[in-house]
């Protein structure tokens, strides 16, 4: 969600609409999930209307999250002031993280990486300012394994990504992950249908650990 690859001026209030329908489906379980092994510093890309914030466990010592959109970040700061550990939220996009080379402890992104405009770019950035050891956790939907769904996700990509943000319904996340030199340490991947009537499409809950 970077402003390389800006949204539609009405994606913030779109999403922030939406949203809380998908965490009501699951995606909260998701996020909880997600962060049960955060610790330390954190930096979390695209943080939205700051759906992870109620979930950081005590061993985080601290969030800096970004969000590029406006009507998005508005609501993530005010969701940081009921968060249990502490956030701060700022202006800013995966491409370009605010952190020093090999400071952080923990790279969160959820929903994040579908949008990004390269993702080997936000993945190099992640590589450069974690620690030794640390994780990138990622909450990502993913490209279909299912031979015809995924032909129909490639097929569908170029205008949904003009209409959703940047959003990628294609991509093969894991796959540059462990091409950015993360070593996937742990996987689920399974399906979720994020809205009533929609399909159950791949989505994948993964940490990857700097060497």
């Amino acid at each position: 969600m970077p402003e390389t690859n800006p949204r539609h001026p009405s994606f913030g209030q779109s999403f922030a609409r939406m949203g809380p329908r998908m965490d009501a489906r699951g995606a909260a379980d998701h996020r909880r999930r997600l962060l049960e092994v955060a610790y330390g510093a954190v930096v979390e890309i695209g943080a939205g209307y700051g759906a992870t914030f109620p979930f950081y466990p005590s061993a985080v010592t601290g969030v800096l999250a970004l969000e590029p959109d406006p009507t998005l970040r508005e609501l993530a700061q005010a969701a940081a002031r009921t968060a249990p550990v502490p956030v701060t939220v700022v202006n800013g996009v995966a491409e370009s993280l605010p952190a020093a080379d090999a400071s952080v402890d923990v790279v969160v992104s959820s929903l994040v990486l579908c949008s990004v405009a390269d993702q080997s770019v936000a993945l190099a950035e992640v590589v450069r300012v974690l620690r030794p050891g640390g994780l990138l956790l990622f909450y990502e939907h993913v490209r279909s394994a299912h031979r015809v769904l995924g032909a129909v996700e490639d097929l569908v990509t170029p205008l949904w990504s003009r209409v959703a943000g940047g959003c990628h319904p294609n991509r093969d996340t894991v796959a540059v992950v462990a091409g950015a030199g993360l070593t996937v340490q742990g996987l689920e991947r399974f399906g979720f249908s994020v809205l009533p009537g929609n399909p159950r499409l791949a989505h994948v809950l993964g940490a990857a650990g700097k060497p």
